[in-house]
C-alpha cells in the first residue's frame, strides 16, 4: 500500500528513515501532544468559578465544563483503535491536536456558554484520543525487553500532567486571568502538531472498518446520564426523580454497549479482550487504581485543609514531595517492568498505597506537616510502581490484532473508574461524617466530661463579662463546631480506610498478571 493510501509511511520505513533514534522521537512526539491535550483536564478547574462568573454561568452549566471534558475523555478512549485503523496515527494525532488547538483558543476568547462547553467536550475527545494512540505506538516502537521502560514513560506523562495542572492553573488565574489556562498549551501542542507531521506513522495495515455508530451513542448516553447521575446525587439528593432517572437510563444504557458489543462487527469494545484473563485482571485493576489515585487526589486537599487548617499553598506544598517521588518511581517501575512480571511490582504498588492510606486514616490535628508528608509519598510511590506494570501487563496479554483495542479499553477502565472513586468518596466521607456528628451530638447535653466543659466555658464567657443566655449560647456554640470538627475528622479517616481496603482487593486480580519478562530472557 502506497505512502497516500496508508495515511503516512508505516513504521518500517520509518525506522528506516531514521534509524533506531527513531522510537526516541516518536515517543518524544507522542508524550508532547499527549500532555498538552490532558493538561487541560485539571488546569481549568480553579478557573471554574471565574469562568461562570464572567459567562453568566449557573451552578449546572459550570458543572457541565467538568463533566462533559470527563464524559468525552472516557468514551473517546475507545474511538481509538477504529480511528488509528481508519485514519492512521498520523492523520488521527495530528487532527486530534488541531482540534485542541482550535478549541482552546475559542474557548479561550468565549463570551458564550454554549461555546465553552462544546469546546470542553471536543478538548475531552482529543485527550481521550490521544492516551490510548500515545501508548499504542510507543508499545509498537519498543521491542519487547524494553516496553516497560516506555511504559513508564507513557505513565510519568499521562499522571504527572494533570497532577500539576491546578498548581499552575492557580498561578495564572491569580496574575492574569481565566483566558490563560486555555493558552498555556499552545504552544507545546502546535509543538507537537509539527512533530507528529515529521514523525507519526501512518496505518498499519490496508483494512477498514465500519464505525459503531450504536455502540457510540449507548456509549455516551451511558457516559454522560452516570456522571451527571452521579455529580447531581450530591446536589440534589440519591432519591431525587432526577438523579433516579438519570441513574436508570445510565444502567441500562451500559447493559445495551456491552450487549450489542457482542454482536457488533466492529465494536467499539472488543469483547475478545476479556478473553485473556492477563487483561481482564489488569483492567479490575485499573478501575480500581483510577478510583484510588483520583479519589485520593480529591480528598487529600480537603484533608490537610479542613482538618489541619492549611492554606491552598501550604496543601500544594505538602503534596510536592510525592509529586517528585512518584516521577522517579515511574521510571523505575517502568524499567522493573522489564525484568520482573507484572504481578510483583503491581501487588506491591497496591500493597504500599493500602498501608498509606491506613497511616493516613490516623491522622489528627497534631500530625506535623513532614509526617503527613511522607504518609502520602508513601501511597505516590505505591501508584508510581503500579501503573507502568499494570499497562505492561494488559498489553503483553493480547495479541497483535487487538493491541489497539487494548490500549483504549486499559484507559477507559482507568478513567472509570477515577470517575467513579471521586463521587463515591464523596458521597461516603459526607455520610460518615453525618453518621458520626449524629453519634457525638447525643453526648452534648448529657454526661459528667460535657457538662465539665460547658462549666468551664461558661466561666470563661463570664469572666469576658457576657450575660447568661447570651453564654448558655456560646458556650453550645462552641461545642457544636468542636462536634462537627471531629465527625469531619473521623469521616476522613473512615474514607481512607475505604482506600486502602480498595487498595487490597485490587491486589487478587494484580496476582493474574504473571507474563513472563521478555528482559528475563536477553539478560
Amino acid at each position: 500500500m502506497s505512502e497516500p493510501a496508508r495515511g503516512g509511511a508505516s513504521i518500517e520505513a520509518m525506522f528506516a528513515r531514521f534509524g533506531p533514534a527513531y522510537r526516541w522521537y516518536v515517543t518524544l512526539t507522542a508524550l508532547t501532544g499527549t500532555i498538552s491535550c490532558i493538561l487541560s483536564s485539571t488546569i481549568v478547574v480553579v478557573a471554574l468559578p471565574d469562568i461562570m462568573g464572567a459567562l453568566g454561568m449557573g451552578q449546572e452549566e459550570g458543572q457541565l465544563l467538568a463533566t462533559g471534558f470527563l464524559a468525552a475523555n472516557t468514551g473517546f478512549m475507545l474511538v481509538n483503535a477504529w480511528a488509528v485503523d481508519r485514519f492512521g496515527f498520523k492523520i488521527t494525532y495530528v487532527g486530534s491536536i488541531a482540534i485542541f488547538v482550535v478549541t482552546s483558543l475559542l474557548a479561550g476568547f468565549a463570551t458564550d456558554t454554549t461555546v465553552m462547553v462544546v469546546c470542553r467536550v471536543l478538548q475531552g475527545g482529543s485527550a481521550g484520543l490521544l492516551q490510548p494512540l500515545s501508548m499504542q505506538i510507543i508499545f509498537l516502537v519498543f521491542p519487547p525487553e524494553r516496553r516497560g521502560t516506555a511504559m513508564g514513560l507513557f505513565s510519568f506523562g499521562v499522571v504527572m500532567a494533570p497532577a500539576i495542572g491546578p498548581t499552575l492553573g492557580g498561578v495564572l488565574v491569580d496574575h492574569y486571568s481565566w483566558h490563560a489556562v486555555f493558552f498555556l498549551s499552545l504552544p507545546t501542542a502546535l509543538l507537537g502538531l509539527v512533530m507528529g507531521m515529521a514523525f507519526m506513522p501512518g496505518r498499519l495495515s490496508a483494512g477498514t472498518r465500519a464505525f459503531d455508530w450504536p455502540g457510540a451513542i449507548l456509549l455516551a448516553l451511558a457516559m454522560t446520564t452516570l456522571l451527571s447521575g452521579l455529580t447531581n446525587g450530591q446536589q440534589h439528593g440519591w432519591g431525587s426523580d432526577r438523579v433516579t432517572v438519570e441513574l436508570t437510563i445510565a444502567g441500562f444504557s451500559a447493559l445495551a454497549f456491552v450487549t450489542w458489543q457482542g454482536f457488533a462487527r466492529s465494536p467499539l469494545m472488543d469483547l475478545r479482550l476479556f478473553r485473556h484473563w492477563g487483561f481482564t485482571g489488569a483492567a479490575m485493576v485499573a478501575f480500581i487504581y483510577g478510583g484510588a489515585i483520583f479519589g485520593s487526589t480529591y480528598l487529600l486537599p480537603l484533608l490537610v485543609q479542613v482538618v489541619q487548617g492549611y492554606t491552598p499553598t501550604r496543601s500544594g506544598l505538602i503534596l510536592m514531595p510525592a509529586g517528585f517521588a512518584v516521577a522517579f518511581a515511574f521510571l523505575l517501575a517502568g524499567r522493573l517492568a522489564d525484568f520482573l512480571p507484572p504481578w510483583l511490582p503491581v501487588c506491591l504498588g497496591l500493597l504500599l498505597f493500602a498501608y498509606s492510606s491506613w497511616l493516613i486514616s490516623g491522622v489528627g490535628t497534631d500530625s506535623s506537616f513532614w509526617q503527613l508528608a511522607i504518609w502520602i509519598l508513601i501511597g505516590r510511590v505505591g501508584l508510581g510502581l503500579t501503573m507502568p506494570n499494570m499497562n505492561v501487563g494488559a498489553m503483553r496479554a493480547l495479541p497483535p490484532s487487538l493491541l489497539g483495542q487494548g490500549a483504549g479499553s486499559i484507559n477507559f477502565f482507568r478513567m472509570l473508574g477515577g470517575a467513579f472513586g471521586t463521587n463515591l468518596l464523596a458521597v461516603y466521607l459526607e455520610r460518615r461524617t453525618q453518621l458520626h456528628a449524629e453519634g457525638l451530638n447525643a453526648y452534648i447535653d448529657g454526661g459528667t466530661a460535657t457538662m465539665e466543659v460547658r462549666r468551664l466555658l461558661e466561666n470563661l464567657y463570664t469572666q469576658g463579662g457576657l450575660p447568661e443566655v447570651v453564654r448558655r449560647d456560646a458556650a453550645h456554640d462552641f461545642l457544636m463546631r468542636m462536634v462537627e470538627a471531629q465527625a469531619g475528622l473521623m469521616g476522613f479517616r473512615d474514607a481512607f480506610v475505604a482506600v486502602g481496603l480498595a487498595c487490597l482487593l485490587a491486589v487478587l486480580p494484580g496476582l493474574t498478571l504473571r507474563q513472563k519478562p521478555p528482559g528475563a530472557r536477553v539478560r
